[in-house]
């Protein structure tokens, strides 16, 4: 962001509460632009053969992740993630756990996950062009974003 989207004014950085942000000059409107992180929910989806693991269709790499989409304005996080599974591969979710809430600075997002146990026949939207099944005994996560929720959910059921 370049101009204040309220007074139209070039935005400097600014010290503001103990770090440099773009922001209106002294002079002007007042306005900071925070950059506050996107609210994403991510869900790992347990069907009786396993976990959806799915390929977004703007991705360039073949990468496989769990369901994720953005919470809407007003809308409950579990209910965002009922709802995108829904939206995303046509199933219908029985149950909604929160796994936790995870920081994914390279995108500026914040994850909020679950698991979510459901059922129906996979029908993918246009966000995604494949999908696979992966057994619970063969799931690995990763080092960052989404990967986080999965080790922490592999290691609850370790628990159990």
């Amino acid at each position: 962001m370049n101009y204040c989207p309220q007074c139209a004014t070039e935005l400097q950085e600014r010290l503001v509460d103990d770090s440099i942000k773009p922001a209106c000059p002294d002079h002007g409107c007042g306005f900071v632009f925070w950059n506050n992180p996107t609210p994403v929910v991510a869900m790992i989806v347990e069907r009786p053969d396993g976990v959806v693991l799915a390929h977004n269709a703007q991705w360039e790499h073949r990468f496989f992740s769990i369901i994720t989409g953005f919470l809407e304005a007003g809308e409950d996080p579990r209910d965002c993630a009922i709802r995108e599974t829904a939206e995303e591969l046509g199933l219908t979710a029985q149950s909604a756990q929160l796994i936790g809430v995870y920081s994914f600075a390279r995108q500026n997002q914040v994850i909020i996950a679950y698991h979510i146990e459901a059922d129906g026949d996979i029908t993918l939207n246009e966000e995604l062009d494949e999908y696979k099944i992966v057994p619970v005994s063969e799931l690995r996560g990763w080092d960052m974003g989404t990967g986080l929720a999965i080790n922490d959910w592999l290691a609850t059921r370790q628990e159990q």
